[in-house]
């Protein structure tokens, strides 16, 4: 059974950083896409960054600058840095993990395999 794991959510003040990090049972880690979704109350799931399985990276407008993803195929494992955070980046965090095409993968709906979520709130 596949299982994504993340760790490193928590409470931080604004300005403030955080890492997460995603570790997966997928034998076939490195020919997957793996990223982050969030999803914030009352609002739908959305996109913050994904890396493909060329290790290139995408990010969601609002993350540029502030975000960085990277994948490590060895330990099956991705990291997501956060600095410079913003009280509207207080959201569940979902590590994700699939095989879109690259026109789609930005879409939540073409990911296969999904962890239980982070949660990441930032204070004022």
């Amino acid at each position: 059974q596949v299982q994504l794991v993340e760790s490193g959510g928590g409470l931080v003040q604004a300005g403030g950083s955080l890492r997460l990090s995603c570790t997966a049972s997928i034998d076939s880690f490195r020919n997957h896409a793996v990223g982050w979704f969030r999803q914030a109350p009352g609002k739908e799931r959305e996109f913050v960054a994904v890396t493909s399985r060329s290790n290139y990276p995408y990010y969601a407008e609002s993350a540029k600058g502030r975000f960085a993803i990277s994948r490590e195929n060895a330990k099956k494992t991705i990291y997501l840095q956060m600095d410079w955070l913003k009280p509207e980046d207080t959201a569940v965090y979902y590590c994700a993990a699939g095989q879109p095409v690259l026109s789609s993968i930005r879409d939540p709906d073409m990911y296969r395999y999904w962890g239980q979520g982070a949660q990441v709130t930032v204070s004022s």
